[in-house]
């Protein structure tokens, strides 16, 4: 997922399917898929400590949503977009936001009691994707990188007066490493405590803040990273706008590649996409260690596939279509969601984001409808290859994330005023919505809003302890629990 800026940086209706109070998970629950990536030494909790969950950025978590029974929608305004908002180990939720005027990066901590900012710490503009990936370390800071180009470690504690603060605790300035009108737009941790990091122009690098080594690769002309970076015991998977790359680090840390794979870009961007090339974050998953595959969506005219590489030598084992449901047309501006065997793609073609970036470039078509769609691709056991499971016209308007404890895909529909069309309007109702993954169906929905204040933007929503959703709006954070 990319964060559009706003700011600069046939649908199930909404009452369908509620769940039976009291009622039992679906059939594929807890347990049903398989290991989560490995934890990562070097990162927060398990299933909130990166936008996409974890070091392997598999959308899941081992976290359960919101009881069964009703549901409680509040909606914290904080002026600002927040596609992150990250829950550390003594569960108190930290969101990285860019404000609507000005445009400033800024990190507030959550109250978990209510969702309200108890403090909250601007940082130096630059890059709109400056003031979105980030994730937090083993010690629940966060990890960010600026708009001066510093990779920042920003602590919360308490003041002499008891008084919740955010400080920066370390700062390493990147300099030479990021080229001049370059900046950063993914980091994530290795398993030997460097930041990995990308940017836009192509740049690979690795950041030891322990001894103030960099070290960076220029990967080939003319190749974007418009997406975040992941990482797992094998390496770092970062996907360009014309391939998709494993890395390792040499002896002095310096990115080496390890395999690259060149995937079908399109004749263009799409309507629903910020970039001409893939739109996802490469998710790590698998069967036996949770990191055998590494898997991306392409840009394939008419309709998209879904690759799935394995990832010790980078062979391709599947490219499947996906997200037929809605039409002619299929694109993804959003990271698969993977565990186990089971891979789920939701949709973004036609999505009406209120502002492109300035390097986006003109849409192959010029417009179109947004189609939504929520697919399911299964890996066969043996690896020889991958089948469709199911695919919906779920019109999901965040980044879905699979619990793996309550067997559950959880995120937020954006449903037209009028039923039954693929229009969209600046009068549109959302609804958080959990979707049973076995079939796709829509198992339960609560209504949270109508228009701009509640657009969900593609964004992700995270699943705090105690079954909180925290989901990030144009505006703030919405706040889900049970009754």
């Amino acid at each position: 997922m990319r964060l559009a800026p706003p700011l600069r940086a046939a649908v199930l209706p909404a009452a369908a399917l509620l769940l039976a109070l009291g009622g039992t998970t679906p059939a594929a629950a807890a347990g049903a898929f398989g290991p989560l990536p490995p934890h990562n030494p070097y990162a927060g909790p398990a299933g909130t400590a990166t936008m996409h969950g974890d070091t392997g950025s598999s959308d899941a978590t081992p976290l359960p949503g919101p009881k069964a029974g009703p549901l409680s929608s509040d909606r914290i305004a904080l002026q600002s977009a927040c596609p992150t908002v990250l829950v550390g180990s003594y569960g108190f939720p930290v969101a990285l936001c860019t404000t609507i005027f000005g445009l400033t990066p800024t990190v507030h901590l959550l109250d978990p009691a209510d969702g309200g900012s108890l403090a909250e710490l601007p940082l130096a503009k630059g890059s709109l994707l400056g003031g979105v990936y980030a994730y937090l370390d083993h010690l629940d800071r966060l990890v960010a990188v600026d708009g001066n180009g510093d990779l920042l470690r920003i602590a919360h504690h308490r003041d002499a007066a008891g008084r919740w603060e955010l400080s920066v605790d370390s700062r390493l300035p990147l300099g030479a490493a990021v080229p001049a009108g370059d900046a950063v737009t993914g980091v994530s941790p290795d398993w030997q405590g460097r930041v990995w990091f990308a940017t836009g122009g192509g740049v690979v690098g690795t950041a030891d803040d322990r001894t103030g080594t960099v070290r960076t690769l220029a990967l080939p002309a003319g190749e974007k990273v418009a997406n975040s970076i992941s990482t797992a015991p094998e390496g770092t998977a970062v996907a360009t706008t014309h391939a998709t790359y494993l890395l390792t680090a040499g002896a002095d840390g310096t990115p080496v590649v390890t395999w690259r794979r060149a995937y079908d870009r399109g004749p263009g961007r799409k309507p629903g996409q910020l970039s001409w090339g893939t739109g996802s974050t490469p998710t790590f998953f698998g069967p036996r260690t949770g990191t055998d595959y590494v898997t991306i969506v392409d840009n394939a005219a008419p309709t998209v596939n879904l690759l799935v590489y394995r990832t010790d030598t980078g062979a391709q084992v599947c490219s499947v279509p996906v997200l037929r449901a809605g039409g002619s047309g299929s694109g993804s501006e959003n990271s698969p969601v993977a565990v186990g065997n089971a891979v789920f793609v939701a949709g973004t073609y036609g999505y009406p984001y209120p502002k492109l970036p300035e390097d986006a470039g003109p849409s192959v078509p010029a417009s179109d409808k947004f189609r939504g769609g929520l697919s399911r691709v299964d890996v066969r056991a043996d690896g020889s290859g991958c089948d469709p499971v199911w695919d919906t016209k779920v019109r999901s308007a965040a980044v879905p994330r699979l619990s793996t404890a309550d067997g559950l895909i959880h995120t937020v529909l954006r449903n037209p005023v009028i039923p039954g069309t693929d229009a969209t309007s600046a009068l549109d109702p959302y609804y958080y919505a959990e979707v049973d993954p076995a079939t796709g169906a829509v198992v339960r929905t609560k209504y949270t809003g109508a228009g701009f204040l509640f657009d969900t933007l593609q964004m992700v929503g995270s699943i705090a302890p105690g079954g909180v959703v925290y989901q990030g709006t144009t505006t703030g954070v919405l706040r889900i629990t049970a009754e």
